[in-house]
């Protein structure tokens, strides 16, 4: 094959292809829910630890809450984190990585 074939083969593919992203879009998505999620956990435990450390009865019923919060959001976070799996595998079986 000469060179010039090689370049308008590679040209052809280039034009009908699109171009893979990396992390694709769904990679994208899932990292971003996934970063507000531990911002809000971060949060949580801050808050927590403060009413751990003031020893008030009433903020026991508060603690509670926060630890309801913080279950929900572990179980957010589970889902994200197949989803990001599932769209990395995608892209490494597009890339031609996986089967």
């Amino acid at each position: 094959m000469t060179n010039k074939k090689i370049k308008e083969t590679s040209t052809e593919v280039d034009s009908c292809c699109k171009k893979m992203e990396v992390p694709s879009e769904e990679e994208v998505a899932a990292l971003k829910a996934m970063k507000a999620i531990k911002e809000r956990v971060r949060d949580l435990k801050k808050r927590l630890s403060k009413i751990s450390s003031s020893h008030k009865g009433e903020d026991q019923a508060e603690a509670l809450e926060l630890e309801k919060k913080m279950q929900a959001l572990k179980a957010q976070w589970n889902d994200w984190e197949e989803k990001r799996k599932k769209a990395a595998k995608e892209r490494m079986i597009l890339l031609g990585h996986e089967e």
